[in-house]
């Protein structure tokens, strides 16, 4: 499996000469940042998944924070992070708002929909969409969190038991190899 991933992992180097990274200090070096393996992989999934709903450009910074105290592969978890993006973001809100009124009632407010573009510039429809974001609250809020959970576990239990099985196959195909030399 480190073969399949390696190559589209930036180098610690890389990474420490990043402008953000100068609040890590050494710390970014730790070699268990670095290593990987099926625990290291997996939990750096986790660590992205779970971050990646994190609302703005934070989102990175927290999955670097985040793989610092947990010591699991970096680079994988700020890769991760990257599953929202202007495309999933308003889905993935969405489906947090409806989990979270699973929990939580919305006060008979029900859902209202997220502001169309139309004639407001950029900055003004940003604006307006971060408007309509505070104003979905309480379930908003659970539903990110409880679904930022829901896709770290699955992320993690995905990532483990594929690089088992990646494992186990990988050992048997050397026993069936040694066995057909040794005839």
């Amino acid at each position: 499996m480190r073969k399949l991933l390696r190559p589209y992992l930036p180098s610690p180097e890389k990474l420490q000469d990043q402008a953000w990274s100068r609040y890590f200090g050494s710390s970014i070096l730790h070699p268990r940042l670095w290593h990987l393996n099926r625990h290291s992989a997996a939990g750096g999934v986790a660590v992205g998944l779970f971050c990646g709903l994190i609302p703005g450009p934070l989102q990175m910074l927290g999955a670097a924070i985040l793989s610092v105290i947990f010591k699991v592969n970096l680079p994988l978890a700020l890769v991760c992070t990257l599953f929202s993006n202007p495309l999933t973001i308003v889905p993935l809100y969405l489906l947090a708002y409806k989990l979270g009124t699973l929990v939580i009632d919305d006060g008979g407010k029900g859902f209202t929909h997220p502001p169309e573009r139309g004639d407001l510039e950029l900055l003004q429809w940003g604006q307006a969409l971060g408007d309509w974001v505070v104003g979905l609250g309480p379930p908003l809020a659970l539903g990110l969190a409880m679904l930022a959970a829901i896709l770290a576990a699955a992320g993690y239990l995905v990532v483990s038991l594929g690089w088992r099985i990646y494992l186990i196959r990988a050992l048997r195909r050397r026993k069936r190899a040694r066995a057909a030399r040794g005839r």
